[in-house]
């Protein structure tokens, strides 16, 4: 005799085993799935990538709709399994629905359809999204209800649940690219250049600012045909004229300006008017934020700014290029100066120029010294070692091998750097 009651249990059972697989796959599928991916397929006009958007943004609603169903429906198949079993093996039958309902759900209801949910979250997620919806709907009283219980138990521990903070979108995208990079799916200069784009608007100009003891500068106080013979002998085409003292910056002379006045001239440098072609100078302050810095050189379209510190004093200069450099690497033409400032030795370790920055040095080795408290390497080693060493002195930060080989006054001008290198005895 057939008996129809444990034939419904049974397809009860399976019924509910089969809405738990839907809920684990949607909660994967929805938290996995890219949100940049789902929004392209919105904007191609998908409504199901709408709805699923919808749900991505309200994401605690979302997962705690389908824990509550997926719970609501585990909880009821484990009862109708332990009701069926009951009746054919007596109370023994307690331990066998507890072994039996865990392989179940483990493997079809919690292992199986997130692995499909992981393979493509995306198009899982486009196919579930407008039954979730009416999940996320019908359950919206309750999750409401179980929310405001969980952040009333949390306040009694001290938490507050809407302090937590949220990753945002550039931290995400460098997670992307490092992860990437370490797969094999970006080649290291790939990494860079996104990298450093989205370090823009943490840095400041003081960060990739020429320094003025590099800076190449004219003193307008010389005759008009020394100037003009310097200009041309320099490789810059844009530079600073200064008088009495080098901190007191009166123009800045152009190349092309200085062409034109020449060719005006007849060819008489000493006919040259130098101040009547310069332009005035114009200074920002170190701590300019270089995204700013950025805007402001494609707003008053020129290439060309003076560092100056608190006090007004002329740190160095920043032009358009540096900030370029920045975030595809360096720039070089025929006239450019090559300076080797990082020069690999054969015995494994580098010869570095002081004012070279700690983010050049790591985009160059491939390391990860820190530049939160100095921005070029000598200021790394006064740093840590809250001194100014002496030639020949060495130190080991950061994992590196730091040795000072040589110095001018007070300024670090060269070092020889190595990698996990210990100091001697």
């Amino acid at each position: 005799m057939i008996d129809w009651g444990l034939g419904l249990t049974i397809a009860a059972i399976f019924v509910l085993l089969t809405m738990s697989a839907f809920f684990s796959g949607s909660e994967t599928a929805l938290t996995a799935a890219s949100r940049a991916r789902i929004h392209q397929h919105e904007r191609q006009g998908s409504k199901r990538a709408a709805t699923a958007g919808r749900l991505m943004q309200s994401r605690e609603e979302l997962i705690g709709a389908l824990l509550v169903g997926n719970n609501l429906v585990n909880i009821s198949a484990s009862a109708l399994a332990t009701s069926a079993l009951i009746r054919l093996f007596g109370e023994a039958a307690v331990v066998y629905a507890t072994f039996i309902m865990t392989a179940l759900v483990l493997i079809f209801s919690e292992v199986l359809p997130k692995t499909l949910a992981i393979l493509r979250p995306e198009g899982f997620a486009l196919v579930v999204a407008p039954i979730v919806r009416v999940v996320v709907i019908i359950f919206a009283p309750v999750t409401v209800t179980v929310q405001h219980i969980v952040r009333l138990i949390l306040r009694l521990f001290g938490v507050r649940a809407d302090d937590e903070l949220v990753q945002s979108a550039r931290e995400e995208i460098r997670g992307a690219v490092d992860l990437q990079h370490a797969e094999g799916g970006l080649h290291k200069a790939d990494r860079d250049r996104l990298g450093a784009l989205l370090d823009l608007a943490d840095l400041e100009v003081s960060d990739v600012m020429v320094h003025r003891t590099r800076m190449r500068m004219l003193n307008a106080d010389d005759p008009p045909d020394a100037i003009v013979g310097e200009a041309l002998a320099s490789p810059y085409t844009r530079l600073p004229l200064w008088r009495d003292t080098s901190d007191n910056i009166v123009g800045i002379l152009h190349a092309k300006d200085l062409l034109r006045a020449i060719h005006a001239a007849g060819g008489d440098y000493a006919k040259v008017n130098i101040p009547a072609i310069t332009k005035p100078p114009w200074f920002v302050p170190d701590t300019t934020g270089l995204q700013d810095q950025l805007n402001a050189f494609l707003k008053r379209k020129t290439h060309f700014a003076l560092v100056v510190d608190e006090y007004g004093e002329v740190m160095g200069l920043v032009t358009l290029e540096d900030i370029i450099e920045e975030i595809i690497g360096e720039i070089e033409d025929e006239y450019d100066v090559e300076v080797e400032g990082v020069t690999p030795q054969p015995d494994g370790s580098v010869i570095v120029d002081g004012s070279v920055t700690i983010r050049d040095l790591n985009r160059a080795l491939d390391w990860s010294l820190p530049d939160d408290e100095a921005t070029t390497a000598a200021g790394l080693v006064i740093h840590e070692a809250q001194t100014i060493p002496e030639v020949n002195q060495a130190f080991t930060f950061h994992g590196v091998r730091f040795e000072v080989t040589e110095r001018e006054r007070n300024r670090v001008t060269k070092l020889r750097l190595s990698k996990n290198a210990p100091l001697p005895d």
